[in-house]
């Protein structure tokens, strides 16, 4: 993400910009529909294998585990333990994607310091603005299409799932859209951060994985005091965080049925850290050493790597499991999104005497709203969170946050339509003219 970054290889620009993400995606896609054409469960089974039945006898353990299953009622303690044991969906999508949550919760920490796009009013209100816009909208679009199409009570808890945007596809769509010197990238990545925050609000507050145990949330308080410990000792490394009161935190909030993904969140403003903000995606941000930095440098690759066990794990949907979820979410997405932003845009500009920022007019605005429909990464794990039990529900709605791709062609295409020219940035454009001089 920072500085004067040494030149990288193709392979790794692929990595960095979530590639083995979609890799992993488009496998588990093929795999499941190869899987169900020749009537095999081996996606599902590789997807629910429980790694203890290396050591622990695998066939004796999961007959056991059906037996458990089938004579405990599908709401029992026993159900839960049974259902995930220590497989693979519960290894990547309830502990590894912690870490993915826990680099997202620092760039919307640090976009709170000064220097950062939310740590003055002013200049975030109306992007903040838009940003409840970008989850209104697609909400109430949903819902109403789940209203009309007598849907409410299946596919109802899904409403969050076209509220999110994608930061690392959508920051690379609008480069595309507008060019990097545009003033409509930093208003896209401040409202993706915005939705970053209120996405995890959102599946800390609507999508308990079981009744919240509150009593168990005091070890997290336990966790963060330990944290601010470490830093008042002037604790550096960032594993002793990480295995002290971030495994402390994690473990509090999958006992509390808060969505263990979550559980590093809170530690995370507590590391030791810079007290300004460069800016998400700002080279420079290599060359600092605080404790919070060195986290990201050390977990940006491995994470970028789980992201393509995560499509891998849960992208596998049949592609015969269209249906309403997926057009639901999808109107949401492609609906909602651009008529949420442009609206709440207006009303701050128009109704609040806010302004948009200096080179924006409603073309930016509409097209960034088209950008930002580009739900993905996480609305495929809301999609998860939101329908627990896997079928077709589950699955049409996995389809929509997969196709929320399409947003890319639809927002270029726009953008074109719509005469927005790309704008590089004052730097690149110099860059050009010297170079143009000197030949």
């Amino acid at each position: 993400m920072s500085g004067h970054e040494k030149p990288r290889g193709l392979f790794r620009k692929l990595v960095d910009n979530s590639f083995l993400l979609i890799v992993g995606a488009l496998a588990a896609l093929v795999w499941a529909n190869m899987a169900h054409q020749s009537g095999s469960h081996s996606y599902h089974d590789f997807v629910h294998f429980d790694v203890t039945s290396l050591w622990s006898g695998g066939s004796d353990h999961h007959q056991v585990d059906a037996t458990l299953v089938s004579s405990a009622g599908e709401d029992s303690d026993v159900e839960q333990v049974a259902q995930h044991g220590f497989s693979l969906h519960f290894i990547v999508n309830d502990i590894l994607m912690a870490l993915f949550f826990a680099i997202a919760a620092k760039e919307v920490w640090e976009s709170l310091l000064p220097g950062g796009s939310l740590h003055e009013p002013r200049k975030a209100a109306t992007p903040l603005l838009a940003t409840v816009g970008g989850i209104l909208g697609p909400a109430g679009v949903f819902m109403l299409g789940a209203y009309f199409t007598g849907t409410t009570i299946d596919l109802g808890n899904g409403w969050a799932v076209p509220c999110a945007t994608d930061i690392a596809f959508s920051y690379l769509v609008a480069r595309i859209v507008f060019g990097a010197g545009h003033p409509a990238i930093a208003f896209l990545l401040l409202l993706a951060i915005a939705d970053d925050a209120a996405g995890l609000m959102i599946l800390a507050l609507f999508y308990p994985q079981a009744p919240i145990v509150p009593q168990w949330l005091c070890l997290t308080l336990v966790a963060m005091c330990g944290a601010m410990l470490l830093r008042r000792q002037k604790v550096h490394s960032h594993w002793a965080y990480l295995l002290g009161p971030g495994a402390i935190c994690w473990f509090s909030f999958y006992q509390a049925n808060i969505h263990p993904a979550l559980g590093l969140v809170p530690i995370i403003p507590l590391l030791p850290h810079a007290h300004t903000d460069l800016g998400i995606f700002a080279r420079e941000e290599l060359d600092r050493h605080d404790t919070l930095s060195e986290f990201e440098h050390c977990w940006k690759l491995p994470v970028e790597c789980f992201l393509g066990l995560f499509g891998l794990i849960n992208a596998g949907v049949v592609m015969s499991s269209l249906g309403t979820g997926t057009w639901l979410v999808l109107a949401g997405l492609f609906i909602g999104k651009p008529l949420g932003i442009t609206g709440m845009t207006y009303f701050a500009e128009k109704g609040l005497k806010l302004e948009k920022p200096a080179g924006m007019d409603y073309r930016h605005v509409v097209t960034l709203g088209a950008v930002a429909a580009i739900g993905f990464t996480v609305a495929l794990f809301v999609s998860v969170a939101a329908f627990t039990v896997p079928g077709p529900i589950q699955d049409s709605v996995k389809m929509g946050a997969l196709l929320s791709f399409a947003a890319a062609p639809i927002a270029i295409v726009m953008g074109r339509a719509l005469g927005i020219v790309p704008v590089q940035p004052a730097a690149d454009i110099e860059s050009t003219e010297a170079s143009t001089a000197a030949a």
